[in-house]
């Protein structure tokens, strides 16, 4: 199926028939997945990265996985969406690596938390501060999620090659957007974005004390992807655009000037794949 044509959706084409390594509640099996895989949380993204391929089928679409595999210049990708926060990344994460993936790549956007890092920047991820619980029923917490040196590399050349301005340092990974995430007041307090104030005395610092430490941005998935790509001896990487900034309220991209920076990293994860692959 060319890049330019709608994809079937895998309900409507496929049989009930069992595959070879049947994964569950996706269905998928083996020889659906291409070793090298870009990973975005929102669904809608994944068909935004297959359209610059050559070629793509869709192979999953089921609560929120939606998987484009193809191929483009003669390399085998495949594009999986992880839906939000680390639970279901590291489910979907399993299921491509039990199905012959090696490298990840992460493409999505995050709130700035570094001074200098400005609206429409890219960060390229080399480590992520695991404030969340999924990878603590992996490895205990000391564990560092540091990305593969090799995927890093080819994402700074490809974001290098194409002017693009970016920033290569620590991710806060968190669980919970709202108990982490702070409102800044009008005089200058930071108030829990919780329902009704809700909040608990842990919460509060989580944020600054990243910040202080020399975080850039806060997102949700880099550290499960980090830890289990590293866990399984596999690579990973990560790449967001900086669509707000911590604390809120602040400047935010509007829709259409996040989809061209999404669309800038998904060339540069494209771009680092290729470089990447045998």
């Amino acid at each position: 199926m060319s890049a330019t044509s709608s994809s079937l959706r895998t309900n409507d084409v496929k049989t009930n028939a069992v595959k070879e390594n049947q994964q569950p509640i996706t269905g998928l099996g083996q020889g659906d997945i291409a070793p090298n895989v870009f990973l975005c949380g929102d669904p809608a993204r994944i068909a935004k990265v297959s359209a610059k391929w050559d070629e793509f089928e869709e192979v999953c679409c089921v609560r929120e996985y939606t998987v484009h595999t193809g191929s483009k210049d003669g390399v085998a990708l495949s594009a999986a969406s992880t839906g939000i926060g680390a639970p279901s990344t590291a489910f979907i994460m399993e299921q491509l690596a039990n199905l012959g993936a090696t490298t990840f790549i992460r493409i999505g956007n995050s709130g700035a938390l570094g001074d200098d890092v400005a609206l429409g920047d890219y960060v390229i991820t080399t480590a992520s501060i695991r404030d969340e619980g999924t990878t603590r029923s992996y490895v205990r917490p000391e564990f560092p999620a540091a990305a593969d040196y090799r995927v890093t590399a080819a994402l700074v050349a490809a974001a290098a090659e194409r002017d693009a301005t970016f920033h290569t340092g620590v991710s806060l990974s968190v669980d919970g957007f709202y108990p982490v995430n702070k409102v800044l007041s009008d005089n200058g307090a930071l108030l829990p974005m919780s329902h009704k104030g809700y909040q608990q005395s842990f919460m509060n610092n989580v944020m600054l004390d990243a910040k202080a430490a020399g975080a850039m941005n806060i997102e949700m998935e880099s550290s499960t992807i980090l830890t289990l790509a590293s866990l399984f001896g596999l690579r990973a990487g990560c790449i967001c655009t900086v669509s707000d900034r911590c604390p809120w309220p602040g400047p935010g991209q509007d829709s259409i000037a996040l989809d061209q920076n999404i669309d800038g990293a998904i060339d540069i994860a494209i771009a680092a794949a290729l470089q990447l692959a045998p």
